[in-house]
This record gives structure tokens, C-alpha cells and sequence, in this order.
């Protein structure tokens, strides 16, 4: 969706304030500097005259400006906004914790704010995020107990809430699954979050974080695709997945050995496989990854295959950035994509030594 700015006097006075409500929207650059900036910018405010302002980093790139060290408008918003540094660590540190808006507030915050900022950069509340927290390890408990066990392991009081609530982040009420089903889903945490994957006795099929918002209608895919129901449970394949993620996230490996299954066209396989190829700690533009399938004019499809894919860091679609160098969407969110690039320049320095 595009946004239309409103007139430049409106962004000036809006850069002057620091307004939030346009970063990741707008930015300026600068003439007597030759630097853009988010409006929130902590650095000394420009005179009027020297300010252009720009909906897009790349339209300020291709303007000659360069990006401000200060502010990194080219980075993840949320990695800059303290209100959601601030709770995402507390809620790292206590994620059983039934947060409420009071819970907020006693932080120091305004809920409304928080409300927003989550929601503009995750695509859910704070509560919400907290609220998935909570099943994911409900959700650990019903591959060897009741549901019972789950719904008070979750924190919930009401049975119904609990059937509720895990049916809008799997897609299905947690009675609903086949006892005897050739796939299972499981729950792995990692330091990105919790995340689910779906296996069976051979192959991994799906490895998604929970909180994306497209799960519910990815597992439906691949229960039609399957032809079969999804069970909850483990088999070696999810030891073996949760076995190497480990390794990735503690720096050892970012080699995946582990066995796949990719539900998809041959077009989208195919740029699945490009995606494979590409090591870890380098990055590709969707033109460079269309030109390596032989497909240089086929730079939207590509982007749409990057974007169905339902196997997260194993297949990695983290790894395609903007021509500018900028990050473009993540199903599992900005601040994610950039913990992750992040994360493999290691491996890649390691590769240069």
C-alpha cells in the first residue's frame, strides 16, 4: 500500500517535533550535509532550505544523499525505538508473564504508544506478541500431555479462550489434531523467537516463527498440499532441526543438512534452490537472484516465490535485500531479517580468514 505524504511544511514541522508517526515513511535529506535521515533523527535539525523530503530510502539514495550514521535509516525501525527495545527485552526475560496494559504503564509507557509502534512494526500488539509467548509453550506441552496441561502450562484460566487462541495461531483448536497423523508440528525456541515445524518420519516440511501472521493459512496450505492431517508431536527430523539451529544461532554452523520437502511449483523450487545457494553472510537482490536462475525478467515472480516460502533460515530468504541495499519485507519482521544478517557476517569473516 502507498502512503501519500502530506506537504513538506507538515514533514519539517514533523522532523522538528521527532514525530514518530512517520518513521519508516518519510525521510529527509539534508543539501549542506549531503546525509538522509529518519524525521526522528536525535541529531541538530536543519535550517528548511536545505531539506527534501523522500517517501523511500532508495529515492534518497538515487537522490546522491547517503545514509546518517546517527539514526541508520536503512536498518529495521524497531531496532531504533526504544519503547520496543525496552519491552521485547522484558518480555524475553519473563515470557510466561501474563502482561496487561497496567504492566505498561508501570514500565513507564503510554499503551497507546506501544499499541502502535508494535502494531506498525510487527503487524500485532505487545499483548498480542506476549499472548503468543504463552501458547508456544502450551503448546510444547501437548506433544506429551493433555490439554489441560496446556491451556494452564499457557496461563489461561478458561478452557475456550485457550482452544480459541491456539486455533487462531495454528489454524485449528488443539483437539482437532490427528492422533495418528504422518505429520507432526512441533515447537522449537530459538533466540529470534519460538518457532513451529512440521515433520515427518523422512523430511522437515515447514519451519515458520509463530508470530508470523500467515501461519494459520501456511499449515492449511500444507495440510491440502499433504493431502493429510497434522498431528502434534516430534520424530527425528524435528531433533535434527532443533539439533542444527542450535549450532546456528551459537556461531558454530550454518550448514542444513537436514532433509527437505518443498511444496511448490517448479518456479518457485527453483528460486528456493538459488536461495540455498547463496552463502551465509552475502546478500542478493531479487534481479541478481532472478539473472541466476536465468530468468532476468522475471524479478516479481521471484519476489513472490521469496515471500511463499515456508521454510524460514534453512531456505533463506533473509538473505535478499533491496537493489539499494536496504532490507525489503520478512515474513518474521525487519528486526529479524537484520539480527540474522547480522548474525552470518560471522560466518562470513570466518570464510575470509
Amino acid at each position: 500500500m502507498l502512503m501519500t505524504l502530506p506537504n513538506d511544511d507538515v514533514l519539517y514541522e514533523a522532523l522538528l517535533a521527532r514525530d514518530p508517526a512517520y518513521d519508516g515513511t518519510a525521510f529527509v535529506g539534508v543539501s549542506s550535509t549531503g546525509i538522509f535521515c529518519r524525521l526522528t533523527c536525535p541529531a541538530r535539525k536543519p535550517k528548511r532550505e536545505n531539506c527534501t523530503f523522500f517517501s523511500d530510502v532508495a529515492d534518497c539514495i538515487q537522490a546522491g544523499f547517503r545514509p546518517c550514521k546517527r539514526c541508520h535509516p536503512v536498518a529495521p525501525a524497531a531496532q531504533t525505538d526504544p519503547v520496543i527495545t525496552a519491552l521485547l527485552a522484558a518480555l524475553d526475560a519473563d515470557p510466561m508473564r501474563r502482561w496487561s496494559e497496567a504492566d505498561v504503564t508501570a514500565m513507564g509507557f503510554d499503551p497507546s504508544t506501544v499499541r502502535r509502534s508494535f502494531k506498525r512494526h510487527f503487524g500485532m500488539t505487545f499483548l498480542d506478541m506476549a499472548r503468543q509467548r504463552r501458547l508456544a509453550s502450551g503448546f510444547t506441552t501437548l506433544e506429551t500431555g493433555k490439554v489441560i496441561d496446556a491451556q494452564l502450562d499457557a496461563g489461561f484460566d478458561s478452557p475456550a479462550a485457550f482452544r480459541a487462541a491456539f486455533a487462531r495461531l495454528i489454524g485449528t483448536a488443539p483437539g482437532n489434531f490427528a492422533k495418528d497423523a504422518l505429520l507432526r508440528a512441533a515447537h522449537i525456541p530459538t533466540p529470534l523467537g519460538d518457532m513451529i515445524a512440521v515433520c515427518d518420519k523422512r523430511a522437515l516440511h515447514l519451519l515458520e516463527f509463530a508470530d508470523r501472521k500467515a501461519l494459520p493459512a501456511e499449515l492449511a496450505r500444507l495440510r491440502k498440499m499433504s493431502k493429510g492431517d497434522i498431528g502434534i508431536g516430534r520424530t527425528d527430523i524435528t531433533e535434527q532441526t532443533a539439533a542444527e539451529l542450535t549450532a546456528f544461532f551459537d556461531g558454530k554452523s550454518a550448514v542444513f543438512t537436514v532433509p527437505l520437502v518443498l511444496h511448490g511449483t517448479p518456479f518457485t523450487r527453483q528460486v528456493w534452490t538459488a536461495l540455498r545457494d547463496i552463502p551465509a553472510g552475502e546478500t542478493r537482490s531479487y534481479s541478481v537472484l532472478a539473472q541466476a536462475i536465468s530468468a532476468p525478467t522475471a524479478t516479481r515472480a521471484v519476489a513472490r516465490a521469496n515471500g511463499s516460502n515456508q521454510i524460514a533460515l534453512i531456505i533463506p530468504c533473509h538473505r535478499v535485500i533491496g537493489a539499494d541495499g536496504s532490507l525489503t519485507g520478512y515474513g518474521g519482521g525487519l528486526w529479524r531479517k537484520q539480527k540474522l544478517i547480522d548474525l552470518e557476517k560471522t560466518y562470513a569473516q570466518r570464510t575470509i580468514k
